[in-house]
């Protein structure tokens, strides 16, 4: 018998963060902490601190699929995870990876600006994710990615709209860079808006956060919850995250997602 059978496995394509904030090894912790394996696939080499992305060097699409490859032919893979991808070549080529296998539901992070907002994407790649949305089962993108994604659209409300008309199948739109005393969360879905989440406004500012959220809604997926539950129950887990989050560097703090295992009885 295989002994990770009852632990779900999780293909994660994303950048490696040597600040240990974000992409890659946010995906391993929080799937660890949903109870799932991360596979992680390597897709950007980054120069980036908790301040702000220096520089990326995008992997070749070929080295990235070997790396998919050689897991998929091994674990029986049970959701797939995706968020910095450096080219619009390496989108098309994880895009066609998809397409071979449609039976797993795909979380997709759009990362397309560091945590201070620098732009990390070029319009070519911004292109290439909108191709990726039929693969789509829970697309999760701040306001700033999802006006990126569709600026044509008139408003947030309308961008989820367009975003599900390209194809995905749910929207959660997360509003943390929006203004306001809470943070409103948006799931949308059949066409429409699903659920309103409302969230006490943190004091600070978050480094790996959106990883965080979409790793986990991947790794509940995994355990074969529907995606309305795992998207409420990954943001409970990511708030907390974020409550109990630490500042090990001279910027942003980054989300403790073993807070669990640390807090008191």
């Amino acid at each position: 018998m295989n002994e990770m059978a009852e632990i779900p496995a999780v293909l994660c394509l994303s950048g490696l963060d040597p600040s240990g904030g974000a992409g890659l090894q946010a995906d391993i912790e929080a799937l660890a902490a949903m109870g799932a394996h991360a596979c992680p696939v390597a897709t950007v080499l980054t120069v980036q601190d908790t301040r702000t992305v220096h520089r990326l060097t995008p992997l070749p699409a070929e080295t990235v699929l070997e790396q998919a490859q050689a897991v998929l032919e091994d674990i029986p893979v049970a959701a797939v995870k995706i968020g910095l991808l450096g080219s619009a070549a390496l989108a098309e080529a994880v895009h066609g990876l998809l397409r071979r296998h449609p039976e797993l539901p795909v979380v997709l992070d759009p990362v397309l600006a560091a945590g201070d907002g620098t732009p990390l994407v070029e319009a070519e790649l911004v292109a290439a994710l909108r191709c990726m949305l039929p693969q789509v089962t829970v697309l999760t993108p701040n306001a700033a990615e999802a006006r990126r994604l569709v600026p044509e659209s008139d408003g947030l409300d309308a961008c989820a709209q367009a975003l599900l008309a390209q194809g995905a199948r749910f929207v959660l739109l997360t509003g943390a860079d929006e203004p306001g005393e809470t943070v409103v969360n948006r799931l949308y879905g059949n066409q429409r808006c699903l659920e309103r989440y409302t969230w006490s406004r943190l004091p600070h500012r978050y480094h790996g956060s959106g990883c965080t959220l979409a790793a986990a809604v991947a790794g509940l997926l995994a355990h074969g919850l529907e995606p309305y539950r795992a998207v409420a129950e990954a943001q409970e887990f990511t708030w907390q995250a974020l409550r109990h989050a630490t500042r090990p560097g001279r910027g942003q703090h980054l989300p403790n997602r073993f807070f669990w295992a640390q807090e008191e009885e």
